[in-house]
């Protein structure tokens, strides 16, 4: 069970449940109509996961939905026990009249997601240390290497990952956003941010990645984990 899934593999072990596999994790959405009853279906969860919820799962617990999100946390990945794990908390959901959801073309105000912030640097390994330290992260496991992504020790914001440069860039900016999300979430985000006023600069890695910027040229990512293979 602890065998690592293709992104392939994890996005269709799961696509029917409910849920959607973003860059290493499976997340999914599950409606509610109060905190009280928030706590009663993340305390289901945990329930149903067992003594493996400490080492996969997490959760995010507000009046109006409970976002789960699943990885095998010593490995930064998804693994065959992270997709059976989903399938339990579907079945809980289930049990109590909920349904487990991406939330994609619903009335939520977005989908399911992942925001990651890109570094541009000339000079990552020295660079890193400064952002690791400012932002109090830590190295992703497995991943503790000069030019290699930090995250939240907590898991609450957004991973930071560093972007090599070939030369200067002054007139541009050199931070940007990533914002993974659901691969059959990927047109309507653009779509509605092409409509907010963006522009789409780049579609030329699609679906990995296409970039968009708003009216002031400051860019920003949507990914997905198709095409990355």
């Amino acid at each position: 069970m602890e065998q690592i899934l293709s992104r392939q593999e994890a996005s269709d072990a799961v696509q029917d449940h409910g849920w959607r596999f973003l860059l290493g994790a499976l997340l999914t959405s599950v409606p509610v109509g109060s905190m009280g009853r928030a706590i009663v279906v993340a305390a289901r969860a945990v329930s149903v996961c067992g003594d493996e919820a400490d080492r996969h799962l997490r959760v995010d617990v507000r009046p109006d939905r409970v976002v789960f999100t699943l990885q095998t946390a010593d490995r930064a990945a998804v693994t065959a026990r992270d997709v059976e794990l989903a399938r339990r908390i579907t079945a809980v959901a289930a049990e109590a009249g909920l349904a487990t959801q991406p939330e994609i073309g619903t009335a939520a105000p977005r989908s399911v997601q992942i925001l990651e912030i890109a570094v541009d640097a000339l000079d990552i390994a020295a660079i890193r240390p400064f952002w690791k330290a400012v932002l109090g992260y830590a190295d992703e496991p497995g991943a503790d290497g000069p030019e290699d992504p930090l995250v939240d020790p907590f898991g609450q914001g957004p991973a930071v990952w560093f972007q090599q440069m070939d030369r200067a860039r002054p007139q541009r900016n050199r931070i940007h956003f990533d914002v993974c999300v659901p691969h059959d979430e990927a047109p309507g985000r653009i779509k509605a941010t092409l409509a907010a006023g963006g522009r789409l600069l780049s579609a030329a890695e699609a679906p990995a990645f296409w970039v968009l910027a708003d009216p002031e040229d400051n860019e920003v990512c949507i990914t997905t984990w198709q095409g990355r293979d």
